[in-house]
């Protein structure tokens, strides 16, 4: 039997883990992010370390929304409902690449002998811009994907009110579109029209939080399908 009202409060508290933690993590990671010779300096990094936590929580919040979620969804298309399993699990592996690549980089800073400071500084840049790509694929372009995948379930099974998966039908394309134009060069994914862009979705995933927390899916949910045992006849 699937418990309705505590799948409902789980999947929302995850949507809200996985976004606030992630602009914190962004906020920490600065110091990195921004400065090619940081590999070469001195001085704590624990702003790192925590901003790493804080993304491997986002991790675990990004599969746990679509964990929690498929046992509700696969009642109304279940091919649908595992690629929104599927979509979720790649993003948060590719978070997770991102956040291997930066604690590389704290691994070069601490010291490797006899490296050249040149070359330190080379690599530093290649694992800074293997995060700046996860970050794109992963919460830009997955992220659109999974978006409007949930959003479309969502509608079809009236499980929350039809103006929260429109919003979804609008963000999920519009962060893919926007996307798309950081992949092309036209802007940096962290500037004002990426973050035009990402308004969108974030306000489609809060507003599917905070209604999930605070009033559960409307009307009912299947119970999963009860197995028939061995040798008992099959209905017609």
């Amino acid at each position: 039997m699937i418990d309705s009202r505590r799948t409902a409060t789980v999947t929302g508290v995850f949507f809200l883990v996985a976004a606030f933690p992630a602009m914190a993590a962004l906020a920490l990671y600065q110091p990195v992010l921004g400065d090619g010779s940081y590999v070469l300096g001195t001085g704590s990094d624990a702003g790192i370390r925590l901003g790493a936590f804080l993304e491997i929580l986002v991790a675990v919040s990004v599969a746990g929304t679509a964990i929690t979620l498929y046992p509700v969804l696969r009642h109304r298309h279940s091919g649908f409902a595992l690629g929104y399993v599927c979509g979720r699990l790649l993003e948060a592996t590719l978070i997770v690449i991102g956040i291997l690549a930066l604690l590389a980089v704290l691994t070069l800073r601490d010291g490797v002998a006899g490296a050249d400071d040149g070359a330190l500084v080379a690599t530093g840049r290649a694992l800074v811009a293997l995060h700046d790509w996860t970050f794109l694929f992963g919460p830009n372009v997955a992220l659109g994907v999974n978006t409007v995948l949930l959003a479309w379930l969502l509608l079809r099974s009236g499980l929350v009110p039809r103006w929260i998966p429109a919003l979804g039908l609008v963000a999920g394309p519009l962060i893919f579109v926007s996307a798309t134009a950081v992949l092309a060069g036209l802007y940096d994914q962290v500037s004002l029209p990426g973050t035009l862009a990402a308004l969108p979705v974030f306000a489609w995933e809060m507003s599917l939080a905070v209604y999930l927390v605070a009033r559960g899916f409307r009307g009912a949910v299947p119970a999963s399908t009860p197995a028939v045992e061995r040798g008992a006849p099959v209905p017609a």
